[in-house]
């Protein structure tokens, strides 16, 4: 298995990029370069209490000098970001890992990015890289106020190939413009609330849709199976019960593994998959991925046969 990026990083700076959201630069104390990364990546924040939390890298991916975030106060979260929010500040450090990428911008002529809210951070590389590229490209940016949106003040850069569209304004985003009478060779590039995310996807053809979920969608409602699991490196053959899931299998049999979410969201445990069919309920994989079969993220997937072999 490739071996994860995690270093002490320290905030190098702090600023309000709207209300309610803070973003944050991130700097290795000793100045050595940080891995590269593309337009869509995120790395985990591991924070004290066994926090860990999912943030886009929303900077520029050519400075391999710094890292930036942008992380939403959420009052009703689960206390991520209100650590982010009031105990990480300049010259802190704070212990991050990856970057990962299941929201890579694949090349296109033309692009037709939406973001809702806190969405229009993996976003935002985006369209330097769209423009940079030479590609056509228009962005639908949706909040619930103009100054609850972030990152305004670098997107008016982009003129009029940028709408921006305040729910208290506008009410809620008219997706028909953007979506109805897709040109051939568009990719539609997606990213904000759950309702939002639904909305497109029940609008856009599936082959030009891309879409990163915060929280995770519903895949499955039947009956778990009982079905054997094979550890290819480690050797342990062991049977996960219904209403188990393969990650905890994999742990109760004293196998080291990464995981984060254990959602289905964050891709962060991800296993090759080198036999057998699985059966997807995460809300990363795209189509292709899923019907290729040759990974799964064992917190929520399972098997559609009897046996999988995982290169664990």
């Amino acid at each position: 298995m490739t071996t994860v990026y995690e270093a002490e990083l320290v905030v190098d700076g702090v600023r309000p990029a709207a209300d309610g959201v803070r973003a944050l630069v991130l700097r290795h104390p000793l100045g050595e370069p940080l891995p590269a990364w593309e337009p869509g990546a995120h790395v985990d924040l591991v924070l004290d209490a066994g926090l860990e939390r999912q943030y886009s890298l929303c900077g520029d991916p050519a400075d391999r000098t710094v890292w930036r975030i942008a992380v939403l106060r959420e009052p009703d979260g689960r206390g991520g970001s209100a650590y982010v929010h009031e105990r990480l500040g300049q010259g802190d450090k704070v212990r991050v890992r990856g970057p990962r990428n299941h929201f890579a911008l694949r090349p296109a002529p033309r692009y037709r990015f939406i973001a809702g809210g806190i969405g229009i951070t993996p976003i935002l590389p985006m369209l330097a890289a769209a423009e940079a590229a030479g590609a056509e490209w228009t962005l639908l940016y949706g909040g619930r106020t103009r100054a609850s949106m972030a990152f305004t003040d670098e997107l008016a850069a982009y003129g009029d190939r940028v709408t921006l569209a305040p729910q208290d304004e506008t009410g809620l985003l008219d997706l028909a413009p953007v979506l109805d009478d897709l040109p051939e060779g568009t990719l539609v590039y997606c990213c904000g609330p759950g309702p939002l995310l639904d909305a497109v996807e029940a609008r856009c053809p599936s082959g030009a849709l891309r879409v990163e979920r915060f929280q995770a969608k519903e895949q499955h409602s039947g009956e778990d199976d009982e079905f054997e699991v094979v550890l290819a490196q480690s050797g342990h053959t062991l049977t996960v019960a219904p209403g188990v899931s393969v990650l905890d299998a994999v742990r109760a049999a004293g196998v080291e593994v990464l995981f984060s979410c254990a959602e289905g969201t964050c891709g962060t445990c991800e296993t090759d998959v080198l036999e057998g069919s699985p059966d997807h309920r995460d809300s990363v994989l795209s189509d292709e991925e899923r019907e290729a079969g040759e990974t799964m993220l064992i917190c929520v997937s399972r098997c559609r046969g009897k046996r999988l072999v995982l290169d664990l």
